[in-house]
């Protein structure tokens, strides 16, 4: 199998040593027992291809992996696997301010793609903290979210069309160009959020917006309970109000992210949210939040100027590199119903306490999606991580909640997938999965267990 990989891609297949151990791992902490085969830099649609025919034809499971930065363990290579990765295809092929879409390839990063495109007055909206370093791609894999969300939805709500490579090596195109298309089943928004089971992106026609104007009015508002600023945050959601960004920063976090940045939000109040409004009417929106968070008990500033809303942004982006100071982090994601947001923080503090561990959480409270953190001393989780876990995935599901807002279930979250989609639809998923990808070889044990 090496041998032909060589043979048709020469030194764009990678085995040493280092590359490998990279391959191995993710942000989420989470590594491989052992390293991958391969590693393929693939550089356009025909080397996907290529690397798919010869994989289906030896039985060769394929990982592919974008730029590393996922949070659950979903493009991490193992033992017999050859690793995909789309990194450098990495170019922009087309922007039409026309029709506001932009088609790109799958290893362009976020950050990358929109200074690009707010020199011609767009915007593409996904806004994972991680934006600088993420590709679309992998923000297409896993139907990723952000800070923006609470006013610009997800992922999903910004991709037209897709082209994906099947794990033979057929290339299929889904999704329009167009801004309207209901012809037959709608297979892009089923590869959106599939975590590289169904077949691998290659190409992405994406829906874009007009560069935000005006001002962007940021207010920071200090509560001295959690759970008093989480049921501020639904209630402003209950008034009918939309900010762009509403982010709330527990006590913990709080004193942790004060203490990495040098910028000091833990002297204010036990925990913190952070809101900015755009658009028409963003200072009478932003307002009348002020005015609904200060019946709800906040002390609300409001930033002076534009650079001081800039870095109260940029401090809430160093939440994760914050945590991982104080030992390993691993950062877990579950969605509430929005006006759960206060019960699922009780319930975390509970949970904490009992089974001793430290379990600081933000949220995204514009859109129920909490982080609760685990955070202990050395690389391998500890029982009473996965205890406290497991009661805190199963309390988010007893309240309407999922599993996974926004990373995916990778391989730290399939243990729980039957929970959420109980056992008819989780067959009815994994024949979906074989309808797709019949030989199993497409990024193996993540999100669906092996079959016993």
């Amino acid at each position: 199998m090496l041998g032909r990989l060589v043979e048709a891609l020469g030194a764009k297949v990678r085995t040493d040593d280092a590359t490998l151990a990279r391959a191995r791992a993710d942000e989420s902490g989470h590594a491989t027992a052992a390293p991958p085969l391969a590693l393929v830099e693939a550089e356009d649609i025909e080397d996907v291809q290529a690397v798919c025919r010869i994989c289906t034809a030896t039985g060769t499971p394929i990982v592919t992996r974008g730029a590393g930065t996922g949070l659950a363990g979903g493009a991490i290579g193992g033992a017999g696997e050859v690793v995909l990765s789309t990194a450098r295809m990495d170019r922009i092929l087309e922007i039409s301010p026309a029709n506001r879409l932009a088609v790109v390839q799958p290893g362009v990063l976020n950050g990358a793609l929109n200074t690009v495109l707010a020199e011609r007055g767009l915007w593409w909206p996904p806004d994972p903290a991680s934006k600088d370093i993420s590709s679309v791609g992998g923000n297409i894999a896993t139907n990723a979210g952000g800070l923006l969300c609470a006013k610009y939805g997800v992922t999903r709500e910004s991709v037209l069309a897709l082209k994906v490579v099947l794990a033979d090596g057929t290339l299929i195109s889904v999704g329009h160009r167009t801004v309207k298309g209901v012809t037959g089943l709608d297979l892009c928004a089923l590869m959106i959020g599939s975590e590289g089971v169904l077949g691998i992106i290659v190409e992405c026609t994406l829906r874009l917006r007009p560069a935000i104007t005006g001002p962007v009015p940021t207010l920071g508002a200090y509560f001295d309970d959690v759970a008093a600023a989480a049921a501020a945050c639904s209630a402003v959601t209950a008034a009918h109000l939309e900010p762009a960004v509403m982010e709330l920063l527990d006590e913990p976090i709080l004193a942790q992210v004060s203490a990495y940045t040098g910028v000091d939000l833990i002297g204010r109040g036990r925990s913190f949210v952070l809101i900015q409004t755009d658009g028409p009417g963003a200072q009478q929106t932003a307002e009348a939040i002020r005015a609904v968070l200060e019946e709800n008990g906040a002390t609300v500033e409001f930033a002076r100027d534009a650079d001081e809303a800039a870095l109260l942004v940029q401090v809430r982006r160093q939440v994760h590199p914050a945590l991982t100071q104080l030992g390993t982090a691993l950062i877990e994601d579950v969605a509430v119903p929005r006006d759960r947001l206060a019960d699922m923080y009780v319930k975390i503090a509970e949970i904490a306490e009992r089974h001793g561990v430290m379990v600081p959480t933000n949220a995204h409270a514009g859109d129920g999606n909490l982080h609760p953190t685990f955070v202990f001393a050395g690389t391998e989780v500890p029982p009473r991580v996965w205890d406290a876990a497991d009661e805190l995935f199963r309390y988010a599901l007893e309240l309407g909640g999922t599993l996974t807002g926004e990373h995916g279930v990778g391989v730290l979250k399939r243990r729980w997938l039957g929970d959420e989609l109980g056992t008819d639809q989780l067959a009815l998923q994994r024949r979906i999965k074989a309808a797709f990808d019949p030989d199993g070889l497409l990024n193996p044990g993540k999100v669906f267990a092996p079959a016993e």
